[in-house]
C-alpha cells in the first residue's frame, strides 16, 4: 500500500510541476515582450479560438502593465474569450468587474452588449429551442437580467452600432418572459389551482400585452373563473377574447389542458 501511496503522490507531484512549468514557460518567454505585442498575440489567439491562451496572456498584460488603454480593453476581451469557451460565470464576473473600474470607458456600450449575451446565453441547444420557440425551461431572472442590460444599453447609447441587435434581443426575451408566466399557469390549471392560474394568465395578459401568449391567457382566465364559479368574470373575459381573436379555436373549445392548441408553439 505504502508504494502504491508513493508512486501516486509522485505522480501528483510531476503533474503539478508540468503545469506550473507551461505557465513559467508562457512567463519566461514573454518576458521581454512589449505591451503592443502581447495584446496582439492575445487577439491572434483568441481570433484562432484558443481561448484559454489568449486569456492567459491578457493576465500577463494586465499584471505587467496595469495601466493603460491595453489592459483596460485587455479586461473586456477576457470576457469575451471566456464567453466565448462557454465560461459563463467567469464571463460575466470580467465584464462586471470592467463596469465598476472603467464606468466611463468609451467601450461600455460593448461591455453592456456583451453582458445581454453572456445571459442570453446563445449555446447551440437554445439556438435548437429558439428555433422550435420553446422557452418554457428558460430561467426567468436569466431573461429579466439580460433584458435590464439590453434596456441599459439602448437608454445610454441609443446610437450604438449594438442597438438594434440588442432591441430584438429584448423582443424575444419579453416573449420568453410571457412564455414563463403562461407555462406556469397551464401547470396551476393541471392541479386544480384555479385562482394562481387566473393571476398568472392576467400577469400575461397585462405585461406581455405584445407577445404571443395573450390568446391563451384569456382562455385560461374564462376556465379558471369558471371553476371558481365567477360567471361575471368569466362572461367579461370571453367577451375580452372573442372582442380581440374573434377565430380563437378557444371560443369553441374552451381551454382544456389535454386539447388545447399550444402544439403550435411548444416541440
Amino acid at each position: 500500500m505504502k508504494k502504491i501511496l508513493l508512486v501516486v503522490t509522485l505522480g501528483l507531484a510531476l503533474g503539478g510541476c508540468a503545469a506550473t512549468g507551461t505557465v513559467d514557460k508562457d512567463a519566461q518567454m514573454t518576458q521581454d515582450w512589449t505591451v503592443e505585442r502581447l495584446y496582439t498575440e492575445a487577439q491572434d489567439d483568441l481570433n484562432s479560438n484558443n481561448y484559454t491562451r489568449a486569456i492567459k496572456l491578457y493576465e500577463i498584460l494586465e499584471s505587467r502593465f496595469p495601466n493603460g488603454r491595453h489592459a483596460q480593453q485587455a479586461q473586456l476581451d477576457t470576457a469575451y474569450a471566456y464567453y466565448k469557451d462557454d465560461e459563463p460565470e467567469k464571463a460575466l464576473a470580467a465584464v462586471e468587474r470592467f463596469q465598476r473600474m472603467y464606468p466611463q470607458h468609451p467601450n461600455m456600450d460593448y461591455a453592456l452588449y456583451l453582458k445581454g449575451l453572456i445571459l442570453f446565453n446563445e449555446d447551440q441547444s437554445f439556438l435548437n429551442k429558439l428555433a422550435s420557440q420553446d422557452w418554457s425551461d428558460r430561467d426567468p431572472k436569466a431573461n429579466r437580467d439580460a433584458y435590464h442590460a439590453f434596456a441599459q444599453l439602448i437608454e445610454r447609447y441609443p446610437n450604438s452600432r449594438y442597438a438594434q441587435d440588442a432591441t430584438e434581443r429584448m423582443t424575444k426575451l419579453v416573449d420568453a418572459l410571457g412564455g414563463n408566466e403562461i407555462a406556469v399557469a397551464r401547470y396551476y390549471m393541471k392541479r386544480g389551482a384555479y385562482l394562481a392560474a387566473a393571476n398568472r394568465a392576467q400577469k400575461v395578459v397585462q405585461q406581455y400585452q405584445n407577445t404571443r401568449f395573450v390568446e391563451e391567457a384569456l382562455a385560461i382566465m374564462e376556465q379558471a373563473y369558471q371553476r371558481l364559479n365567477k360567471p361575471q368574470l368569466a362572461d367579461d373575459t370571453r367577451r375580452i377574447l372573442s372582442q380581440n381573436f374573434p377565430n380563437s379555436p378557444y371560443l369553441q373549445t374552451g381551454w382544456k389542458l389535454d386539447s388545447m392548441p399550444w402544439w403550435r408553439y411548444w416541440k
